[in-house]
């Protein structure tokens, strides 16, 4: 799905979404996607998959960002569940960073979306890029990286792509008002 608006979606994916019999959605994305399709099943956790998967045979399974990036197929594969085909859009910070016109190909990226990562890493990087969710988010991330002595720039996206999107520039350990659960951090390290 990319980052979620439809209008990031790839042809091949909207093709799949009007071909195939059943397609499940995260939250939002399903929402997003009703002039497309009406029919589209929501589901709120990853473990609802499978569920379905024992109900139906062949599904397309819609979620936001790079499924290969911290995404859905880590899931599937953990699973044992077979993939017969990934359709990426473009990833959340791709498309954070395009917004805020910086390159990101030295950057050290950092997913904290539901799982454990270590913030120390950006001391050792001039960018990092960290993905957050209800319990990492950017206020804390910035409370923690000054706490370990880092200064510079921190850049928030919440609801990339959407209307309501919004990003905000503060310098590390500024307090930033948590918008949404899900956003895309950027750090900017003023390394000695």
């Amino acid at each position: 799905m990319g980052p979620g608006n439809p209008k990031y979606l790839t042809v091949e994916v909207k093709e799949a979404i009007e071909k195939f019999d059943k397609v499940v959605a995260f939250g939002r994305v399903s929402s997003s996607l009703k002039h497309i399709r009406e029919d589209i099943k929501t589901i709120n956790k990853v473990t609802h998959i499978d569920y379905l998967l024992k109900e139906y045979d062949d599904i397309l399974i819609l979620a936001s960002g790079d499924p290969c990036f911290y995404g859905i197929v880590e899931y599937l594969k953990g699973r044992n569940i077979k993939i017969e085909k990934i359709m990426p859009g473009i990833s959340s910070f791709q498309y954070m960073m395009a917004r805020l016109y910086k390159s990101w190909h030295e950057a050290n990226f950092i997913s904290l979306h539901g799982r454990d990562g270590n913030l120390e890493t950006v001391k050792d990087h001039k960018l990092s890029i960290v993905l957050t969710d209800e319990e990492n988010t950017p206020s804390k991330i910035s409370n923690r990286l000054y706490e370990v002595g880092i200064k510079g720039r921190i850049y928030t996206g919440f609801n990339l792509s959407y209307e309501d999107e919004k990003i905000i520039k503060k310098e590390v350990g500024e307090k930033i008002d948590d918008i949404s659960p899900l956003a895309v951090v950027v750090i900017e390290n003023e390394m000695d």
